[in-house]
């Protein structure tokens, strides 16, 4: 049977969080989310601090800046990259301090290989993705940044267990050939299933983390992601529908853990704490798996990113994951 390394009714964040002080914020993830805490990501700092800026800053000798179309790669490192690995040292001192005796699974979360090639601009202006020697060469440059990153955090977590989650919203645009070209009038040929894997797998084998992948996006490849070595997706429940049936069931066949998004990460009206874990128990009755099962491969969390929340709701959707999960064990028992 396959072992996981949280304890069944386990809750956790995708990532962001509204605000600009990382102890702050980190306080109120160990707070919430004792089982499974994670690193918040805080994009209101500004550049540097945003989804793609901040890994950029991870990547090995291929500098970037910021272009008012986006970021860049650059000759040099910058002003840019300076910041984004200011804004890092800051959350890893937080995170030293607050957290630095904790002894269970933690997560930390990067930019996947996809999205970052779909979104930084190679000097030409046009987006790295346009050019499979660039992205081959960003992929490398990734993998070996991200390896480092995971070796500072067990630095700073001795007692920890490193979780990876590798973000890649943009890989559905990316296999589909709906990424535009930097003049919007056209799309990106669409890159094929082995040749993405291989790239992720590359990343994944580099950390030597526990693998999640998040994609809170439709049309989530789940194959290509547990081919490229996930152990664990994380998706938004609401945009998993009946047609995903096949591959999620495969996916929880193989002992795949989800992270399902099962609670509002905007500002609104919580539903019920029953309304909440309700779509979650559909889900798994419908593929028809073992009630027991549920809370051991599932980990609940917010739909996405919480960002653009307010302080107020980050508390009570984190409380209402955490609440959420401690049913579905219950229940289970």
């Amino acid at each position: 049977m396959t072992s996981y390394p949280w304890q069944a009714g386990t809750a956790t964040g995708v990532g962001s969080y509204p605000g600009d002080d990382p102890r702050e914020a980190l306080r109120i993830v160990l707070g919430e989310l004792p089982k499974l805490p994670h690193l918040p990501e805080l994009p209101a700092r500004g550049p540097g601090a945003d989804l793609t800026g901040r890994t950029a800053g991870l990547l090995i000798d291929l500098p970037v800046h910021l272009e008012p179309s986006g970021w860049r790669f650059s000759d040099r490192p910058g002003r840019d990259t300076r910041r984004s690995l200011d804004h890092l040292a800051r959350d890893l001192d937080a995170l030293e301090e607050l957290a630095g005796a904790h002894d269970g699974p933690f997560k930390i979360q990067v930019c996947g290989p996809w999205t970052l090639a779909a979104t930084i601009e190679l000097r030409s202006g046009e987006r790295a993705l346009r050019d499979p020697g660039a992205v081959r060469d960003l992929t490398a440059s990734l993998a070996e940044g991200v390896a480092a990153h995971v070796a500072e955090v067990r630095r700073r977590l001795p007692a920890a267990e490193v979780l990876l989650q590798i973000d890649e919203p943009g890989l559905p645009s990316v296999l589909a050939g709906t990424v535009p070209t930097a003049s919007g009038f056209s799309r990106l040929r669409a890159v094929e299933e082995p040749v993405a894997e291989a790239a992720l797998r590359s990343v994944i084998e580099a950390a030597g983390a526990y693998p999640i992948v998040h994609c809170c996006a439709r049309n989530v490849p789940y194959a290509l992601l547990r081919g490229a070595g996930a152990q664990a997706l994380s998706v938004d429940l609401s945009l998993v529908s009946k047609r995903d049936d096949d591959a999620v069931g495969e996916t929880i066949d193989a002992g795949t853990a989800l992270f399902l998004g099962a609670v509002p990460a905007t500002d609104a009206a919580l539903p019920s704490l029953r309304a909440t874990a309700e779509p979650v128990r559909e889900l798994w009755r419908r593929l028809g798996f073992p009630p027991a099962r549920l809370a051991e491969q599932v980990v609940i969390t917010p739909a996405c990113g919480m960002a653009g929340a307010s302080p107020r709701h980050v508390r009570d959707a984190l409380k209402r994951c955490r609440d959420t999960a401690r049913m579905l064990f219950e229940a289970a028992e």
